[in-house]
Order: structure tokens, then sequence, then C-alpha cells
């Protein structure tokens, strides 16, 4: 089965392919020749899921997938959320982000917080999502140079290391990506 994986983030399409079972083939949208940045103007992280796996079925005519994923703290209400990879602004620069969230949460208390990712699934006609959290707090300061976004300062429940300080196969057990994309493998491996 060959469906593409609605994604330019190539740290993104390394840690889904890793995933992904043999008799899946992903196909990344440079494969597909699409080289537009898909909008992401919905209000929430499902929506925007949705609206680009919409995207690559209605102009590229494929079976796809895509996810968006949000930080969610505690003690700002959600935030980033939705606005996670621009918290910052629009030049969408992690060190940007993660310097802007720690300087936002300098004077809270509680540091928790939740990574969400949600992957809409286009195939056969049919439009259907799956979510993944994962809990944890936000780090003091920046730890490892793993990983890519906010990794450096998320530590999830029940670890002592960031994802940034950890190894991509304990980062996908135990992510909010990883579930997500289990959710997703085992539907199409019951096709």
């Amino acid at each position: 089965m060959k469906i593409v994986f609605a994604t330019n983030n190539k740290n993104k399409l390394k840690e889904v392919q890793s995933l992904v079972p043999l008799n899946i083939k992903l196909l990344s949208l440079e494969d597909i020749n699409c080289t537009v940045d898909i909008p992401e103007t919905q209000a929430t992280i499902e929506g925007n899921a949705i609206q680009k796996a919409e995207y690559v079925k209605n102009n590229y005519g494929f079976d796809c997938f895509a996810d968006d994923t949000g930080l969610e703290v505690n003690a700002l209400n959600g935030e980033p959320g939705v606005f996670s990879a621009r918290y910052a602004g629009p030049q969408r620069n992690a060190q940007d982000n993660m310097n802007k969230l720690l300087r936002e949460l300098a004077d809270k208390n509680s540091r928790k917080a939740q990574f969400k990712t949600v992957i809409a699934l286009h195939l056969n006609g049919k439009l259907e999502t799956f979510t993944g959290i994962c809990k944890g707090e936000i780090t003091l300061e920046k730890y490892g140079d793993k990983g890519f976004g906010y990794d450096p300062i998320f530590k999830p429940d029940g670890y002592n290391e960031t994802f940034a300080e950890m190894d991509l196969d304990l980062k996908n057990k135990i992510g909010h990506r990883g579930k997500a994309v289990l959710e997703l493998i085992n539907r199409l491996n019951n096709l």
C-alpha cells in the first residue's frame, strides 16, 4: 500500500517512517511534487489535520494522512495549542518558540503540559481521526539536542529526561505522535 504523509517536516517523516510496517510505503509531499505550504487555518488541532488531509486528496488525488500537533500548557489556558509552530511569530522558529514559552511560564507555579497529536486519514473516500496525548511538564531550561520543536523543554510524566534527551524508539513508544500513529497503523492493518 502507498499512502501520502502530508508533511514537509523531515523530522516528523523520519519519526513516522520508523513506526510504519514495511508493507506500507510512505510518500512525502515532495514525492508527489506538492511544493505549496498547505493551509492550517482552523481553530483546532483536529481541524488543521483534517484540512491538510483534504487538501492533498482534493488537489492531488492521493489517499493520505496528515497530522497536527500542539503543546497545551495548563497555566497558559492551553496555549500555545494550535499556534505551537508559530507561537513566537510566523517565522516558525523552534528556539524563539521555546524562549517565549519559558518567559511566559517564568512566574507560574504549575508547569504541567501535554502534547496532543491528531492524525486525519483520508482513505477510500472516508475520513477518520486518531489522537495521541502525552502528559508531562515544561522544564526550567532546555536539555538535550535530539528531536525538534519543544522537545528540549518537555519532560514526559514518569521520566527524568526531556524528549530531546531520549532516543527515538523511546520517544515513539511514549510520545503523542507515536500513540496516534499506532492507532493509524492498526487501522491500516485491518483493511
